[in-house]
């Protein structure tokens, strides 16, 4: 997504922040709790508070988002292009398998985006192995437990550095 430059005027508005949004899809607002053994003692509010830190460190903003609906994340999806947001960190979580209708609202946006996900999904029941949003993605990270989704935060940062 680009950016209109900054008029040279001395009373022009500073630029906007860079705008990361970050989408966890449903039962990740049980995390901490839900299935310590797969998904680790970490919860959706520690893993946004150390995101949000990291991201000021280089002034930008970054929004967390859950729902266990699937048209409430395409809606949030379809506002992003709006928003100017500038890059998608993503859990899609059990519609990681089963959502076209999320890919599809990522493809429209043409936002890019990292796929994440807390456990290998590569280790474990055959259905989990295949994703609708891989094939998108800028990148996928999973196995790492909550670090994937600072890992995917930093990746996210260089991206953004870029433009």
């Amino acid at each position: 997504m680009t950016r209109s430059k900054r008029s040279k005027d001395s009373d022009a508005e500073p630029p906007e922040p860079t705008r990361i949004l970050v989408l966890h899809g449903p039962n990740l607002n049980l995390l901490g709790t839900r299935e310590p053994e797969i998904y680790g003692r970490t919860t959706l509010a520690d893993i946004h508070a150390a995101m949000d830190a990291r991201a000021r460190a280089d002034g930008v903003v970054v929004e967390s988002f859950q729902s266990n609906h699937e048209g409430q994340l395409i809606d949030r999806i379809q506002a992003s292009a709006t928003e100017n947001v500038d890059f998608v960190i993503i859990n899609p979580a059990g519609y990681t398998h089963t959502s076209v209708a999320m890919r599809d609202a990522l493809a429209a946006v043409e936002v890019p985006y990292v796929e994440v996900h807390l456990s290998n999904i590569h280790a474990r029941e055959p259905f989990r192995h295949h994703s609708y949003f891989s094939d998108r993605a800028a990148g996928v990270i999973c196995g790492l437990g909550a670090y994937g989704y600072m890992a995917a935060l930093e990746f996210a940062l260089s991206q953004v550095r870029k433009t």
